[in-house]
């Protein structure tokens, strides 16, 4: 254990890097005597595995029966170090990084990074995309936006929406969307579906954005949502980011930390940024499977962000789709939906090719059932259970 601890001295450290390393090394003493117990064979000679190997230990080989109370929070303090080293040391290698060695990056960690999950909600995105907010669905304009609800069947929402800078605990992004939708769409519009976009666009865009905020009881317009609904609506262009997912990528790039209004260093220092990068502006790859990856280029440094083991098993997809299921005789305790999004989920799912016609001829049932908060799949499997 003191070899892997005292291993990055010897290592080629950016002086970011070198911060969290002394970082770490403070919280150690107080957890010493645990970690000293914990056999280590593993010796990584970068910074990055160096993080993932000390992840494991502190997160799953430590013995917890043998910590006190107070040792806990500063478990948690190494681990979040930790997390934000590996995010740092990844994304700053897409500073050097042509397109072949980002592609086999990301299809190497695929698993890890639940990739085919994240591409399904881009695919569902991309079918949506042309559609106004206002004319969406409720479902379909969270999904856009990024918060996931109880009312995202994952029998027809198979990922979940908030991969991409999560807005759910956006308050004042969903209070806009659900009473000035107009405003924000027209935002939005400022920004062409496909093309080059300019900075002027993209200002426009910056206005519209902030009038709609202003016109819902002056609610303050802040950069991370916005940046959620950029990368959705041009996810070649623009790379969406939390608060926290923003200072990695500050340090990563050796920028000074924005604040949650720099819409105007968002441009230069990070989108103007990443377009430079070499993988960037390489030339569009030939190979279909990089084809797939490459027309959401500017989100590839969300797929070089650390993500746990169980990134998985945390989606709310996952989670959704594995919730028990409840007795079929107890009263269903789904939310009601509208009879739009009730109906429009039901022909989603009746356009199966394995759907039997005499279950399409039941859509108007179905869509009763839907609407009073019972899910499609639910339903549909019910009407097949009793017509066959």
């Amino acid at each position: 254990m003191k070899k892997l601890l005292t291993s990055p001295s010897k290592m080629p450290l950016s002086e970011v890097e070198a911060n969290i390393y002394q970082n770490i090394l403070k919280l150690i003493p107080d957890v010493s005597l645990n970690l000293m117990a914990v056999k280590v064979s593993n010796h990584p000679e970068d910074f990055a595995g160096w993080c993932y190997e000390l992840i494991d230990i502190v997160s799953k080989r430590v013995n917890f029966d043998l910590l006190e109370p107070n040792q806990l929070p500063i478990l948690k303090k190494i681990q979040q170090q930790l997390e934000a080293g590996i995010g740092i040391s990844q994304i700053k290698t897409l500073r050097i990084a042509p397109w072949p060695v980002v592609f086999d990056s990301i299809q190497q960690n695929k698993e890890r990074i639940v990739l085919d999950e994240q591409i399904a909600l881009l695919k569902h995105i991309e079918s949506i995309r042309e559609t106004s907010l206002v004319d969406m669905i409720e479902e379909d304009k969270l999904a856009f936006a990024g918060k996931h609800t109880a009312k995202h069947d994952p029998n027809i929402y198979q990922f979940d929406v908030e991969w991409f800078a999560s807005t759910k605990t956006a308050k004042a992004l969903h209070n806009v969307i659900a009473t000035s939708c107009t405003d924000l769409n027209d935002a939005l519009s400022h920004i062409p579906l496909e093309g080059e976009i300019t900075f002027e666009n993209y200002m426009d865009f910056v206005h519209g954005y902030i009038t709609a905020f202003a016109a819902v009881d002056n609610e303050k317009a802040t950069l991370a949502p916005a940046t959620r609904l950029l990368a959705m609506r041009r996810p070649d262009f623009f790379t969406p980011v939390t608060a926290a997912s923003l200072d990695i990528l500050c340090q990563a790039f050796g920028l000074v930390r924005l604040n949650n209004q720099d819409f105007g260093r968002y441009w230069h220092d990070i989108v103007m940024a990443i377009h430079k990068q070499p993988w960037f502006i390489a030339t569009t790859p030939e190979a279909e499977e990089e084809q797939a990856l490459w027309q959401y280029k500017a989100l590839v440094p969300c797929w070089f962000a650390y993500y746990s083991d169980d990134a998985k098993e945390n989606s709310n997809y996952y989670k959704a789709l594995h919730k028990p299921k409840r007795a079929s005789s107890e009263k269903s305790s789904g939310r009601k939906r509208g009879k739009e999004s009730a109906e429009a989920l039901v022909d989603r799912a009746l356009a199966a090719e394995d759907m039997p016609q005499h279950i399409k001829n039941m859509r108007d049932s179905i869509v009763k059932e839907v609407a009073a908060g019972r899910s499609v799949d639910e339903t549909i499997t019910l009407m097949r259970t009793i017509f066959g």
